[in-house]
């Protein structure tokens, strides 16, 4: 049994996050702004509100728990939800407090939360990858002051790394479309509508290229990631999506539609096969999905083929 310390374990990921550790056998300490109420903390789960912005209360929170392992995931999690410069200074000087305390207390393994933003689609300047389907390789363009910053807290525990050798291990890892157990019932999505929605219009799922994964699967994924740290590579980023896409058709259908001159590059997208390669994580660290809409969604499951499609456009944006 390891002591995490999870910040942002409020949140929407973080509340899964820091039940699917605990229930894997860890102690975890949840720190956030914002508490959960007493009676819906997991066995095995310690609760700290905090401002980790705050001059000290990282290092001063981090010194009296005494982690095995910090998991930071506290940020301003949706674009344009704030001033450009808010999210940036936020999400940026939250990364950089949080691990460089764990790193001056010593804590042998720092993961941190990016996003698959940090790529750049959904650029009102155009955006098209060299290939399908995206991975770890796939250049970096970000377009706004959100995926910036999560391309940021990435080099950031690069530059640990870097500066310590193997003495400390660090990672990132980035999360798609993040779907809570709560929201396979029936509850609203992020961008306010269900999973049955999203499959039966897909230009709503367009602007984040049809990608997703469970909250339970990222638990899962950073337990085995936090087990294996000392046999992978220092600094690593992964990928960490569904075996699938969020849509009824196949990629290669309909991303054309929504991506103007994709035709080629997406047209290996077929069958079930998502835009986001999670291939790193399964072979370097033996991890799979368990979950899949297809499998978890509770309501009507749409079967039929999409309506007519329209062009996705530079409509709204949406974090995953």
């Amino acid at each position: 049994m390891s002591r995490i310390f999870v910040t942002g374990g409020a949140g929407r990921l973080g509340r899964s996050v820091v039940a699917g550790l605990a229930a894997a056998g860890h102690h975890v300490i949840s720190v956030d702004r914002d508490a959960v109420p007493a009676d819906q903390l997991p066995a095995g789960v310690d609760q700290e509100t905090a401002d980790l912005l705050a001059p000290g209360e990282a290092a001063r929170l981090i010194r009296e728990t005494r982690p095995d392992a910090v998991i930071h995931l506290a940020a301003i999690a949706v674009p344009f939800s704030a001033p450009e410069d808010v999210i940036f200074a936020t999400n940026t000087r939250l990364a950089f407090a949080v691990v460089a305390a764990a790193t001056e207390a010593g804590v042998h393994r720092i993961v941190t939360a990016s996003s698959p933003t940090v790529l750049g689609y959904g650029s009102p300047a155009g955006w098209l990858p060299e290939a399908f389907p995206l991975d770890e390789r796939t250049v970096p363009k970000p377009w706004n002051a959100y995926a910036l910053s999560k391309l940021i807290a990435e080099q950031t525990v690069q530059m640990f790394a870097a500066a310590q050798g193997q003495g400390i291990r660090y990672a990132a890892f980035r999360p798609c479309y993040v779907i809570s157990p709560e929201e396979w019932e029936g509850a609203p999505t992020q961008q306010g509508h269900t999973l049955a929605e999203r499959l039966a219009d897909p230009a709503l799922s367009a602007p984040a290229l049809f990608n997703y994964v469970d909250a339970r699967d990222v638990a899962d994924f950073l337990d085995l990631l936090l087990a294996r740290m000392d046999t992978i590579p220092n600094g690593e980023t992964f990928f960490v999506g569904a075996a699938d896409a969020l849509a009824v058709a196949p990629l290669a259908e309909l991303m054309p539609a929504f991506l103007p001159g994709s035709e080629a590059i997406s047209a290996g997208l077929t069958g079930t096969s998502p835009a986001f390669s999670i291939a790193k994580a399964r072979d370097l660290l033996g991890w799979q999905p368990k979950r899949s809409w297809r499998t978890e969604l509770k309501s009507h499951i749409p079967n039929e083929e999409p309506a007519a499609l329209v062009s996705a456009g530079n409509g709204p944006k949406e974090t995953p």
